[in-house]
Order: C-alpha cells, then sequence, then structure tokens
C-alpha cells in the first residue's frame, strides 16, 4: 500500500477512534442527573427518615408517603442554621427552624404529630444524619427505612447512609421527592440544574472515597 494511502487510513482511524471517545463523553455527561438522582423501588419500611436541605419539598413527600400507608413513622433533622438565627435568639426574637415548619406541615395534613420525630441534634452534612439515624434505627430494630431526599443528592446519601448502617442488616431505600423542579434527564437545559450537578460531583467523590464532607 503506498505510503500516503497508509497515511490516510490512519488518520482515518485516529478520527473514528477520537468521535467514539467524544460521542462516548457526550453520552456519559447527558446521563449524569440520571445517576445522581438514582431512586430504588418502593418498598414499605418502619420508618421515612427526611433529609435537611429543603423547607418543604422533601416532607411533602414524605406527607404523601405516609398517606398512602408506606410508613407509621416519619423522622426529620435540624440543619446547622445561619448564624444569623443565634443573633436574633439574643435579641428575644425566635424563628423556627425548617423542620419545625415541616413538622406543623405534616400535622395539617393529617400526619399525627406523635408520628413526627425530630432529634435535637443539629446537623452540618448527611453523614452526621446517617449517624443519627443509626442511633435511632439500631435500638427500634427498624429493618427498612425510607430515605427522602432531592434528587441530585440521592446517590451521596446512599452512600453515606449505607456506609454507616454497614453491618446492622437495616435496608435502605432511597426515594427522590417529586416536589421540586429538578430535570436529571435534561439537567443540561436548566441553570439550576447545572449549577448543582457539578457542585455535587466532588461531593460524591469524597464520599466514595470514605470522607463525609458536606
Amino acid at each position: 500500500m503506498p505510503y500516503r494511502a497508509t497515511l490516510l487510513s490512519r488518520r482515518s482511524l485516529v478520527t473514528i477512534v477520537g468521535l467514539c471517545i467524544a460521542a462516548g463523553l457526550v453520552l456519559a455527561l447527558r446521563s449524569l442527573g440520571s445517576f445522581l438522582a438514582h431512586e430504588d423501588p418502593l418498598q414499605h419500611a418502619d420508618a421515612l427518615f427526611i433529609l435537611a436541605g429543603t423547607r418543604l419539598e422533601r416532607p411533602l413527600e414524605a406527607a404523601d408517603l405516609f398517606a398512602a400507608g408506606y410508613a407509621a413513622r416519619i423522622v426529620m433533622t435540624h440543619q446547622k442554621p445561619e448564624p444569623a438565627f443565634a443573633e436574633a435568639e439574643t435579641r428575644g426574637v425566635h424563628l423556627p427552624l425548617d423542620a419545625e415548619v415541616a413538622r406543623d406541615v405534616l400535622v395539617e395534613l393529617g400526619v399525627p404529630k406523635d408520628a413526627i420525630t425530630i432529634p435535637r441534634t443539629i446537623h452540618d452534612n448527611t453523614a452526621m444524619e446517617a449517624q443519627t439515624l443509626r442511633r435511632l434505627a439500631v435500638p427500634a430494630h427498624w429493618k427498612r427505612i425510607i430515605v427522602v431526599s432531592s434528587g441530585y443528592h440521592l446517590r451521596r446519601a446512599a452512600l453515606a447512609m449505607r456506609r454507616e448502617l454497614a453491618g446492622t442488616n437495616v435496608e435502605v431505600v432511597m426515594r427522590r421527592t417529586r416536589h421540586d423542579q429538578e430535570d436529571p434527564e435534561h439537567w443540561w437545559q436548566h441553570r439550576g440544574d447545572v449549577r448543582t450537578v457539578w457542585s455535587e460531583l466532588p461531593k460524591i467523590v469524597a464520599y466514595a472515597c470514605g470522607l463525609g464532607a458536606g
């Protein structure tokens, strides 16, 4: 085969390989949202565990699941409030925390108040919430827990929960709230989704490496 023909053949091969790699990267990027927002098949459980981070989007999903009979108990966590809350308290102003607001909403929606538990611990990250879940689940002999969060948070939260509950025989079912505006299948088309997905990536890498940041 003439040298020029061989060179063209090699260039064509390199081009084809490059296009295949580029196509694979595009497909991987398009799938990022669905990867992060992976949820498990819904099953009945001993409790619904609502992760902090939204005021009502996640609690409303728990209210729907409670009403549908998937669990008879709801646990929600306190997240660390902004410093201005403490300043307001020193001035005699009491502001309800997000978990307290959500609890009152759930009660108005028909969830019995005594079916709602809010641990006193103030949580600064998902790993701390996983520790609280273990402290509640093991003594209560819970076998299955539905963990409710936002879509892009599910994959990382699942890592934290299952790592903390390893060896306890407690099953975790991850559930995405249906009351947010996230669009995992088309995340690149929405500015807010793009920001959330890109901010989530380094966090999930940290959790996958056994760290518990954020």
